[in-house]
């Protein structure tokens, strides 16, 4: 619904719903300019509306290719012994398929974090190696089960996603 709209048919003016609903003229305008309206905002603009909250949604729900979210997130099993490439490949394929929602948004953060997490963790392992006299083959073993542990979590996610439309292992920094 368009907020200018709604107020135009309560016979309101910007200052009067502004008056009714607490919220100042500006933040009003930039609503009508296509800001949505969020928290206490949003609540006020519905009370002063007589309005239900859902009213205020301009983003309709996406309509979203869980196949395509699936091949994305898989697509970094076949390179995931290579780093970078893992982020790159499902990057790739996101922007070229315009695929640009939570869940792809989701697996490329878990892949950037893993990224980094793993090669933390070899450069570690690969000093305490050599700073501990330890087996010389122990950075190579560590570096397997992190892509081993790797092709888990997307395997986990990819069946999640065919289950239940959504990932299994997410980060919420998005």
């Amino acid at each position: 619904m368009n907020i200018k709209s709604l107020r135009e048919q309560k016979h309101l003016t910007q200052e009067e719903l502004a008056q009714e609903s607490g919220i100042s003229i500006r933040t009003i305008q930039r609503i009508e300019a296509g800001q949505e309206p969020k928290g206490h905002t949003a609540k006020a603009l519905m009370e002063a509306l007589d309005l239900d909250i859902t009213a205020f949604s301009k983003t309709p729900k996406e309509d979203l290719n869980y196949s395509l979210i699936k091949i994305i997130n898989i697509s970094s099993v076949f390179v995931c012994f290579i780093p970078l490439l893992n982020v790159l490949l499902p990057l790739s394929i996101m922007f070229y398929k315009k695929q640009f929602n939570i869940l792809t948004k989701q697996i490329l953060s878990l892949q950037i974090l893993w990224t980094i997490a793993s090669f933390l963790i070899f450069i570690l392992t690969a000093s305490l190696t050599n700073a501990l006299s330890l087996n010389h083959r122990l950075p190579l073993w560590v570096l397997i089960t992190l892509v081993i542990i790797n092709v888990i979590l997307i395997f986990k996610n990819a069946t999640s996603i065919n289950k239940n439309k959504k990932l299994y292992f997410k980060l919420n920094l998005i």
